[in-house]
């Protein structure tokens, strides 16, 4: 459920408020909510005196508050409540704001089971408010490249989908995303594999099964750090995802099989780099240069010159606070709902408990 849409005087966007100015708050949700026609960013919640100070000298109009609490003291005076704090901290922050009469936008994973987030998306239908869930990746520049290229059907029917999304950290850099305590939800399951497993969702439909190795590489690590995940989807799609943090050579972020042809795309998307080196939403913005494009074609491997260069679509993380406003203020679509959030957390349950005990969880 979208809600009601919400009128402002004289046309005046919509306050924002930001809990957490951590990566997540920094580096994606602040400078995307400031870009956005018909959003402001309003305050910013945080304690750590760094980041507040940094968040003062990025947007000096924001206000600061140092708990969640003062935020919610004058719930009255703002129009929509962004969480970006650890993950723990997601379904009570989400729930409070709800109860509150506030919209809410939650960063990935909305929370640490799918029944959670069924509970949340109950009490937002309720209370008819918005509860969004940021999952940027749906607006990747390969994922939405691979998005028209199955719309017109040029690679045929699918049958495997490879998605990686890997990295080379051989040391881990300690934080509540390593740590080992369930509580805090994390281990690249939860982290990488919500943006892996909502692709693979978004792409092919439900899954029935669900196959899962998780590992903990690294010495002095807590959690797992390479993990492999096979869906076997209703349409009968198979998806094979892999998260790691210790995959020494990368492998393609997209490898798409189907009856006729293949898509084949190296590299990550740009918009996070640029977003982490202070660039901002502009002309020319989510465009990559042609050397990286993908390569769809059949018989031969794309690194020996098989196929044909795939123009990549821009990204545009900017779409999902402009979907967000729209459908604050026009009564438009959820961009991501916590329903969905949800059946791709019963996946990652599924997937846990398939690692643990050795089994293929059937859903």
């Amino acid at each position: 459920m979208t809600g009601t849409p919400l009128g402002t005087a004289s046309g005046s966007p919509l306050r924002v408020g930001l809990v957490g100015y951590g990566l997540a708050g920094s580096v994606f949700h602040a400078p995307l909510i400031a870009a956005t026609e018909g959003l402001a960013l309003d305050t910013v919640v945080t304690s750590n005196p760094e980041r507040q100070q940094q968040a003062r000298a990025e947007f000096p109009d924001v206000r600061l508050a140092a708990t969640p609490d003062e935020l919610f003291d004058r719930a009255a005076e703002l129009d929509l409540v962004v969480i970006a704090s650890p993950n723990k901290t997601h379904v009570p922050l989400a729930r409070t704001a709800l109860e509150a009469g506030l919209p809410v936008v939650v960063d990935k994973p909305v929370a640490g089971t799918a029944a959670e987030a069924r509970e949340l998306a109950a009490l937002a239908e309720e209370r008819e408010l918005l509860l969004s869930v940021f999952q940027n990746r749906r607006w990747d520049n390969d994922f939405l490249t691979l998005r028209k290229l199955l719309n017109e059907g040029e690679l045929g029917d699918v049958w495997r989908f490879e998605s990686r999304f890997e990295r080379w950290r051989p040391k881990p850099k300690g934080g509540w995303r390593e740590s080992g305590d369930p509580a805090e939800i994390g281990g690249l399951l939860y982290d990488l594999g919500s943006h892996v497993v909502d692709q693979a969702l978004v792409l092919f439909g439900p899954a029935a099964s669900v196959y899962a190795e998780t590992d903990i590489r690294r010495p002095g690590a807590e959690t797992d750090d390479d993990t492999f995940i096979a869906i076997t989807h209703t349409n009968g799609v198979r998806s094979h995802l892999y998260v790691s943090a210790t995959t020494a050579q990368l492998g393609p972020r997209f490898r798409v099989l189907g009856s006729t042809a293949g898509y084949v795309k190296y590299g990550l998307d740009p918009q996070e780099a640029a977003l982490r080196d202070g660039l901002r939403p502009g002309p020319g913005w989510g465009a990559e240069p042609e050397s990286l494009w993908g390569r769809v074609g059949s018989g031969e491997s794309p690194l020996t010159g098989g196929g044909r260069a795939e123009p990549t679509l821009p990204g545009d993380y900017p779409a999902y606070y402009a979907a967000v406003a729209k459908a604050l203020l026009e009564g438009g679509p959820n961009p991501v709902t916590a329903r969905e959030a949800a059946a791709a957390l019963d996946v990652l349950e599924a997937a846990r408990r398939s690692a643990r005990e050795k089994v293929t969880v059937t859903l």
